[in-house]
């Protein structure tokens, strides 16, 4: 084992801890990563604040990017030295869905993140939990090699890491999820980091039309610069009435990035008939949908949920870093500000303001 800083969740609505831990050798299929850079998510704050579950201590974090530090003795595909981000659905390679090219639902998910040792502990041997089998915030992660993927040279660690989370969640959920056609229109309720990514992959669809919704300006205005054709603040007036005065009886697709049963609604309200709403934003446990029947007979409307980006997540990673190489993906745009580590727990109240898409937290400063 080795020592490593954390930031260490042991209590329900408190803030993370820094703290020292010990990190477990890699086993044969595993690689040890020096992490760089660790992306803020809403759905960390899910497991902070008790919205959903969480065994306790436990190290959050899941969007991730680093460089490999060691590998197991049944490692091929990486080296010492490589810089990585992370893929956090890998495929099993063995499950139905994963054959179908759908490892966001892999039926084996259990067996494959199960290690014959914790990967954290404490310093006096007590075993720390790590959110999704990562638990990016500490400097030494343990992570699969099917679970890593190469980064490009000249994609910088501070914003690869976002092709890890929102990046692949937003825009796998145009492109995967509700495969958005050209030339069709698209409405996105919640601009946050995955509403962003949304937009881009709607402009990268080639989609006619896209309507951002949300409550803060700064936010709508940001949705712009990625790519939105026109923007609504929800607080002022009803956004299913002002989409269907500007496109008629509505969008083709709807994509919800808040995670309520009443955004959840909203979006159902604005595809027109034969439209698609798409889930994407997690909501909190216990959370029901209420929806009219009548939709979906007379209408024919699809609602459909999206899961990081309902697709093959190494793959797609890839591609998107070609695209970001290219300038078609924007990605620096995306992260508001670097934080070093020791200033974590201000990053997530930092996340509260409209003009905030990303706050990244340097682990190595």
């Amino acid at each position: 084992m080795i020592t490593t800083r954390a930031a260490v969740l042991n209590e329900v609505g408190a803030p993370l801890e820094l703290t020292e831990i010990r990190v477990d050798h890699p086993e044969p299929h595993e690689v040890r990563v020096a992490v760089s850079n660790v992306g803020l998510c809403h759905s960390d704050l899910h497991y902070m604040t008790g919205t959903v579950p969480t065994d306790l201590p436990v190290v959050v974090g899941h969007e991730v990017a680093g460089v490999v530090e060691s590998v197991g003795s049944a490692v091929t595909s990486l080296r010492p030295g490589d810089r990585v981000t992370g893929a956090l659905t890998p495929p099993c390679g063995g499950c139905v869905n994963c054959d179908a090219g759908r490892s966001t639902q892999c039926l084996r998910l259990d067996e494959v993140r199960r290690r014959q040792r914790p990967a954290f502990e404490t310093l006096d041997g007590r075993p720390v939990e790590r959110l999704a089998a990562i638990g990016a915030f500490s400097q030494h992660i343990l992570l699969r090699e099917n679970a890593l993927v190469r980064l490009p040279d000249d994609v910088p660690l501070h914003v690869g890491c976002l092709l890890s989370c929102c990046v692949v969640t937003g825009v796998g959920a145009v492109f995967r999820g509700a495969q958005v056609r050209p030339g069709s229109t698209v409405a996105v309720i919640g601009c946050g980091g995955v509403g962003s990514a949304i937009i881009q992959g709607a402009r990268l669809a080639g989609a006619s039309a896209i309507v951002a919704i949300d409550l803060d300006d700064d936010r709508l205005k940001a949705a712009r610069q990625y790519g939105a054709t026109h923007a609504f603040n929800g607080g002022d007036g009803d956004p299913v009435a002002e989409v269907r005065a500007l496109l008629g009886d509505g969008v083709d697709y709807a994509f919800e990035a808040v995670g309520s049963a009443r955004t959840a609604q909203t979006a159902l309200a604005l595809v027109r008939s034969t439209g698609t709403a798409c889930l994407v934003g997690i909501a909190p446990m216990g959370t029901d949908l209420t929806v009219p029947a009548l939709d979906f007979f007379f209408s024919e409307k699809r609602l459909i949920g999206s899961y990081m980006g309902s697709g093959q997540a190494r793959e797609d990673i890839a591609q998107f870093a070609r695209l970001y190489q290219q300038g078609r993906l924007l990605l620096d745009e995306m992260v508001t500000r670097v934080l070093p580590f020791e200033e974590i727990n201000e990053g997530f109240e930092q996340m509260k303001s409209g003009d905030v898409t990303r706050i990244v937290v340097d682990l190595q400063s």
